[in-house]
């Protein structure tokens, strides 16, 4: 008799080469777990070439809601060669294992079930065409998981014709291909996967997106009209996003496009131009990686010190240099906090899913323009380029953009004299002007030599002092209007807290409930922006160690924390991964048991009780 399977909560994973047409027929099993009403999460884990090398897309699906990236294969379905020693290393004991076996191959294991499905031939069989072959093999596979693991038919066919609708005529073959994967299953296999899926309601009121698309709808809403941009991995999609999105969304009353997206010649000339136009009033922004901002340093140190608003999304990747292009780090923090040379200090808003890159792209802009100044929001491959399950976004109608301290003609017909730079209101925030406002009052030079009140030339050392400082005052004087911090008491006892920002969430949230199944309490602070609020210090007070869980070899936002916030040192444990994976709840308990293990209060205790496991 078998044992009941275990259902919707498994991981399921494709071994595929770049290239061949699988990430359709991938997402499409993402597509269709969650139409099902299972919370799924998918990570595309691909090469930097363009087509050749294995890729892997893998899918967590978790009825319970743990969908951050997890160990261990449950399902792969294995089907390029090259790495089929990895991919049936990866299957967990009791997993199953597809592969296609007009060829057959012994893959060495006798714990896992070895599923072979002739999926070459029976494409030869149906199809003559080399391509079509090769592209039916993807639906093949997605039939036979119809059979083996419980995908709702009914789902797939309609996620078939959902994403042909442009094409109809291809849907018929795409399901004629299912269907050959399925039956062949149904004919001759007896194996009876250890997981399937069934229909559950996890996904009520959710959607799939990635972070890029959010982020660049986002901007769309925020008002913005310029995107300039120099194409990127894994940037690239977010200001494709923009122009699909204000395709739609923005067009004046005669139907003309009201955005202008221009692919630059190079980074250089993106940011540029993405400050000219702000300077003249739009709201402007582009998009890069951690590479392009390297080379827009300089143009961020002039929007900065002219006091110009600039919205740079930056989807950070693994580096240095060109690094893993196609791999997620946190790796940019000190790089974006101090961008450009000399005495700067920047706003960076640090959303955790696509559904805070929505958000914070509003707020990105509203910040550019309050406190006149360059804003980074702070996204990833990870939260960019993969489908995350997030709650419908939301918008309310009667928001307006705040444009910040901006003069019309009115406002300067009543003072005496305009000056551009002064801080008259004593929150380090002059007043501004578009260009053409006036006819005699509100011109100004915008420099990015040292300059006084009133935009003109300077080498007056203590009125360049008074400017930096003024400056600083403001940005650090947003603090309290970012967004804030995520904080969670789990005990009011517990001196011990995780700090992480950004994509690491999911999995931090996991492991903290891992631990505390151990009997390990840990509060919790994710953050949301930079500089840092009252929150962080207030939080950080009431505990004597905070495990700071981020994506990069030198803990740079412990750093952060350490210069900005006034944390002392000692209290500050680092927890680096730099893997370029996402994050997974065990890599998070395992990293913080280990470190726990060092602190004197708990080092005792916690060594006999791992000697014991």
């Amino acid at each position: 008799m078998q044992p009941e399977p275990t259902y919707n909560e498994f991981v399921l994973k494709f071994g595929t080469v770049n290239g061949s047409g699988s990430a359709s027929a991938n997402l499409l099993c993402a597509k269709t777990l969650f139409r099902m009403g299972i919370p799924v999460s998918a990570k595309n884990i691909f090469p930097s070439n363009i087509q050749g090398l294995p890729t892997w897309y893998e899918i967590r699906v978790s009825e319970a809601g743990h969908t951050a990236r997890r160990d261990g294969v449950d399902v792969m379905v294995a089907m390029n060669p090259q790495s089929y020693k990895r991919d049936a290393a990866e299957v967990v004991p009791g997993g199953l294992l597809i592969y296609d076996s007009t060829f057959e191959r012994d893959f060495g294991r006798d714990d896992i079930h070895v599923v072979g499905v002739p999926i070459a031939r029976i494409c030869a069989e149906h199809w003559t065409d080399t391509r079509q072959r090769q592209l039916f093999k993807n639906l093949l596979y997605v039939g036979a998981l119809i059979e083996l693991i419980g995908l709702d038919n009914e789902v797939v066919e309609a996620g078939i014709a959902a994403q042909f609708r442009t094409k109809p005529k291809l849907v018929e073959p795409n399901v004629k291909a299912l269907h050959l994967g399925r039956d062949y299953v149904r004919d001759h296999i007896d194996v009876s996967a250890a997981v399937r899926a069934r229909k559950a309601n996890g996904t009520d009121g959710k959607i799939m997106m990635t972070g890029n698309e959010a982020a660049g709808l986002g901007a769309v809403y925020a008002g913005a009209t310029v995107a300039t941009w120099y194409p990127i991995t894994p940037s690239t999609s977010l200001v494709e996003g923009f122009e699909n999105h204000a395709e739609k969304l923005r067009r004046n009353e005669d139907g003309t496009l009201n955005a202008a997206i221009i692919q630059a010649e190079d980074e250089l000339a993106a940011v540029g131009m993405a400050i000219g136009a702000s300077w003249n009033g739009s709201r402007a922004f582009t998009a890069t990686s951690g590479p392009g901002i390297s080379l827009m340093a300089e143009f961020i140190g002039l929007a900065y010190f002219a006091e110009i608003p600039l919205v740079l999304f930056n989807v950070q990747r693994g580096g240095p240099s060109t690094g893993m292009p196609t791999r997620t780090q946190q790796s940019d923090i000190l790089t974006c906090a101090y961008a450009s040379h000399g005495d700067t200090g920047h706003i960076m808003l640090l959303p955790g899913d696509p559904g805070e890159c929505f958000t914070m792209s509003v707020d990105a802009f509203d910040a550019a323009d309050r406190y006149q100044t360059p804003v980074f929001v702070m996204s990833d491959l990870d939260i960019g380029m993969n489908d995350w399950a997030i709650d419908a976004l939301e918008w309310d109608d009667a928001r307006q953009p705040d444009r910040g301290k901006v003069l019309d003609a009115a406002a300067l017909d009543e003072i005496e004299e305009f000056a551009r730079y002064r801080d008259v209101d004593g929150d380090g925030i002059p007043y501004r002007t578009y260009p053409g406002t006036h006819p005699e009052k509100g011109s100004y030079f915008t420099r990015g030599t040292s300059h006084t009140d009133t935009g003109g030339y300077t080498e007056d050392g203590r009125i360049h002092a008074e400017s930096l400082e003024r400056i600083k005052r403001k940005v650090d004087g947003s603090a309290e209007h970012l967004p804030q911090p995520v904080i969670t008491t789990r005990s009011d006892l517990s001196r011990i807290a995780i700090v992480n920002f950004g994509s690491t969430d999911l999995a931090v949230r996991e492991g903290l409930e891992q631990l505390e199944a151990e009997g390990h309490v840990l509060n919790h602070m994710r953050l949301r922006a930079f500089p840092f609020s009252k929150a962080v210090k207030d939080f950080a007070d009431k505990h004597d160690y905070l495990l700071v869980v981020e994506q990069n070899r030198d803990s740079q936002m412990r750093h952060l924390l350490l210069a900005e916030a006034d944390i002392a040192s000692t209290k500050l444990i680092a927890v680096p991964n730099m893997d370029g994976m996402p994050l997974t709840a065990s890599f998070v308990r395992d990293a913080v048991l280990n470190a726990m293990q060092d602190l004197p209060e708990y080092k005792d205790a916690l060594t006999s009780r791992i000697s014991a496991e």
